[in-house]
């Protein structure tokens, strides 16, 4: 994906300038802003690579491009993983030359400016690490800092978005109901044939006879999720190729190391998805 331009707020938060690129395939657009009116919190789902990210780019954007808006919503992302502590999205005090200062953390950098917070891959965090978000996805709006003994009244642009792939994960890492049920959920899942080959196309600069051929090849690869690939080709992954391609490399051997080898270890479905490239392209 194409990397955005950001306009600095301050040391940390920012405001996305340029309007991203993002076809939709449904009317997330219109449930978004429907939910951000309300303050409804928002859970998107659906697997590694179907644009989840680019789409909360994107309605950054669209909110900011809104000229009756009184001020600056700025975008703060935090890409979730096991280690994820409390204190990583609250703050915590830490030493300098002059001393002990609080620096506050992300999530409370969002709550105070009024902007949208988003939490990639929120599964990924420690469950008690999710717990305090809990206040900021009802009525209350709030958020506990123990260690300043501080409860903070989130600003009135404030929105939490969460997302996570469900097909990914397992018992052990699922969203707790009790956190599932405080927001809206808006499922994604890979675009058909033409809308991925747009997508391909633009992202790349290839001609659109190769991001068709690419696209197709994502929904036959896509397919053998039946027969023991865990992940399907995200249509990330058929972008790389595509600007393999666009650089010299020969079609055949640019799948073979964006899509074949990046997908999987296992010999078998490697030789299944070599098979289905060389089908494609003869």
């Amino acid at each position: 994906m194409a990397t955005q331009s950001y306009k600095e707020v301050n040391a940390e938060e920012y405001i996305v300038e340029n309007e991203p690129f993002f076809m939709p395939t449904s009317d997330e657009i219109e449930v978004f802003q429907a939910a951000y009116n309300e303050r409804v919190p928002i859970l998107l789902k659906g697997p590694t690579g179907t644009g989840k990210t680019r789409f909360v780019e994107y309605m950054s954007w669209k909110l900011n491009d809104n000229k009756k808006k009184t001020k600056d919503i700025p975008l703060v992302t935090v890409a979730c993983h096991e280690d994820l502590t409390a204190s990583d999205l609250v703050g915590r005090y830490l030493l300098d030359a002059s001393g002990t200062k609080w620096i506050d953390g992300p999530l409370t950098r969002a709550v105070k400016s009024g902007g949208i917070c988003y939490l990639d891959e929120v599964v990924e965090a420690r469950k008690d690490t999710t717990v305090i978000i809990h206040p900021l996805t009802d009525h209350r709006r709030t958020l506990s800092i123990d260690k300043l003994g501080q409860v903070i009244q989130a600003d009135d642009g404030f929105l939490l978005v969460v997302s996570y792939n469900p097909g990914y994960q397992n018992a052990v890492k699922d969203l707790k109901h009790s956190t599932r049920q405080r927001f809206v959920a808006i499922e994604f899942d890979f675009p058909d044939v033409e809308r991925e080959t747009k997508i391909i196309s633009h992202e790349s600069g290839v001609e659109e006879g190769i991001s068709n051929q690419l696209a197709v090849l994502g929904q036959k690869i896509r397919n053998l999720r039946e027969h023991g690939l865990e992940e399907g080709a995200s249509t990330r992954l058929l972008i790389y190729a595509a600007r393999l391609i666009k650089q010299g490399i020969s079609p055949k051997r640019a799948c073979q190391v964006a899509l074949t080898w990046g997908i999987t270890d296992e010999v078998q479905i490697q030789e299944t998805v070599d098979q289905i490239v060389s089908s494609i392209f003869e």
